[in-house]
């Protein structure tokens, strides 16, 4: 057990600092291409945050481990939205002036529940992989001529968190092997994480898909978690919400896709996750949408929701992985009860919102 916990610490540790050179390699090899800041925030920076869900997705489906590869996936998604955002919204609230970001909200919800459809099956084949990693492509496509369109405003907030760096060719070599070196620890990262959470599961007779929804995703989330707190606490809540949004997309389009195309039977996946963990995703996802209706802003109560209903979440996979009695009353408390509740709370503050006027944010982030 100690060996395990050891193997995911070092891992957890390894996928960090290989996120960070990755990412910074990266948005500063891209800023000396003149690739637009907000390009890359939204891209780049999205995409190196989401590399240790790839490392640690495509490791464990091509070691025969695909709950974990399925659940470092899905339940990245729900730890992004409800933890980070809800965390994110309690330092500041998260007001959003991207026309962008905005955008890419329903298209958050439209991508997981198509991929939710194409899991349905009970495995996610190579085609259906193809198909997400179109759906990638074209939405890289889309993001760069929609970015053309942003405000002054959006542009020089991303502008300020990705300084343009003076070219050399030592600095361009430099970034180069920040890239190198990032891929080369997010790979022993992955392969150490992965084999600690199965020795884990394993030797508490927890199942994979259990390690992957919980201590995988949360792990493979620091980045994010970084991040958009960092950015959250600096005032650049575009950044902070963007870099939650364009991970999800990330890890439903690039990380599962890419297992899927890769691994050669496909990804397998187990009934639990089609029934219950997708449909938590999307929920979660959805929950985002008021965010239209009340002034594009998420208040701090609407953080402490979200951040609530992850507490909640995560106690109920414990009490179902460990079979608690408690488990079918818990669950159907959060059914019958604390869904409605939610559902009547957004309802409300939507209805409240529109009838005295959505309060428009000025460019500092504040309402009008």
């Amino acid at each position: 057990m100690l060996l395990a916990v050891g193997l995911i610490v070092v891992g957890l540790v390894a996928l960090v600092v290989g996120g960070e050179l990755l990412v910074r390699g990266a948005s500063t090899l891209a800023a000396y291409l003149g690739v637009s800041p907000l390009i890359i925030g939204l891209t780049v920076v999205a995409f190196g945050t989401s590399a240790p869900e790839l490392a640690v997705s495509l490791k464990a489906g091509l070691s025969g481990q695909a709950d974990i590869a399925v659940g470092n996936v899905v339940g990245s998604n729900v730890f992004n939205i409800l933890f980070i955002l809800g965390v994110s919204a309690l330092v500041s609230p998260l007001v959003v002036n991207s026309q962008l970001i905005r955008r890419e909200l329903p298209l958050m919800v439209l991508v997981s529940v198509v991929t939710w459809g194409l899991a349905y099956s009970g495995s996610v084949g190579r085609i259906e992989g193809l198909v997400l990693v179109a759906g990638l492509i074209a939405y890289v496509a889309w993001t760069v001529i929609e970015s053309r369109r942003e405000s002054q405003a959006v542009v020089q907030e991303f502008a300020e968190e990705f300084d343009k760096p003076p070219r050399s060719k030592w600095g361009l070599a430099l970034q180069l092997l920040w890239i190198v070196l990032g891929l080369v620890v997010l790979a022993l990262g992955s392969r150490w994480l992965v084999d600690g959470a199965v020795m884990i599961a394993r030797q508490m007779g927890m199942s994979e898909l259990l390690i992957g929804l919980t201590i995988v995703a949360a792990g493979t989330s620091l980045p994010e978690v970084v991040a958009s707190i960092t950015a959250s606490i600096k005032g650049e809540r575009d950044i902070a919400v963007g870099n939650v949004v364009g991970s999800n997309l990330f890890n439903l389009m690039c990380v599962l896709g890419m297992t899927a195309v890769i691994v050669p039977d496909g990804v397998p996946v187990a009934p639990s996750a089609i029934w219950q963990e997708f449909p938590v995703m999307i929920a979660a996802s959805v929950m985002c949408l008021p965010i239209f209706f009340t002034g594009y802003r998420i208040d701090r109560w609407e953080g402490g929701l979200f951040l609530a209903w992850y507490v909640l979440y995560t106690v109920y996979l414990v009490l179902v992985a460990t079979e608690s009695p408690l488990a079918q009353t818990v669950g159907s408390i959060l059914l019958l009860g604390g869904v409605p509740l939610t559902v009547l709370i957004l309802v409300v503050s939507v209805l409240f919102t529109r009838r005295s006027g959505p309060e428009m944010p000025n460019e500092s982030g504040n309402r009008a």
